[in-house]
């Protein structure tokens, strides 16, 4: 008997992943056909899921769609917010997700360059290089970390100042 429900709980798991997979399909589907409004509504239903192979990659996807400014009904300022939310969601649930490292990287960015949270960014970056001191993304930790909220002529003056 117990046998019997293992394979049935199996294959319900084996059944919803591959309604995952469609639905993460039909989203990406939608997307290319630029229906960023019902692509959103699909990607979010997958995060949602909390399916730890197609809930990051949907999260991936809706960074990407606010980062790239594609949903015209909201703001600069908000699609970057959500972008920002969505980076710093990936690494909060999805820690291990090979995905998580750049995510919040790419949250701190935001906060920092887009969204002028200076404070935020800092603490960002710093966590980033603390859980990945020897990712790629490393050393532009750093270097923003340097020069975070400076003008890019504040910049120069200290690279000039520095040779």
């Amino acid at each position: 008997m117990k046998k019997l429900f293992v394979v049935f709980i199996l294959l319900g798991l084996i059944s919803c992943s591959k309604s995952l997979e469609s639905n993460f399909n039909q989203a990406n589907e939608l997307l290319k056909q630029n229906k960023i409004e019902e692509a959103v509504a699909e990607f979010t239903k997958i995060a949602e899921s909390g399916d730890k192979n197609f809930a990051p990659k949907a999260l991936v996807q809706l960074a990407t769609i606010y980062q790239n400014r594609m949903d015209k009904n909201i703001s600069s300022i908000e699609s970057a917010d959500k972008a920002q939310y969505f980076f710093r969601t990936i690494y909060d649930k999805y820690p291990d997700n090979p995905d998580a490292p750049k995510a919040l990287f790419m949250s701190a960015f935001i906060l920092a360059n887009e969204l002028n949270k200076y404070d935020e960014a800092t603490k960002t970056y710093n966590l980033f290089l603390e859980k990945f001191p020897n990712h790629e993304l490393a050393a532009s930790a750093k270097q923003e970390l340097e020069y975070i909220g400076l003008s890019p002529e504040e910049i120069l003056k200290r690279k000039m100042a520095q040779q």
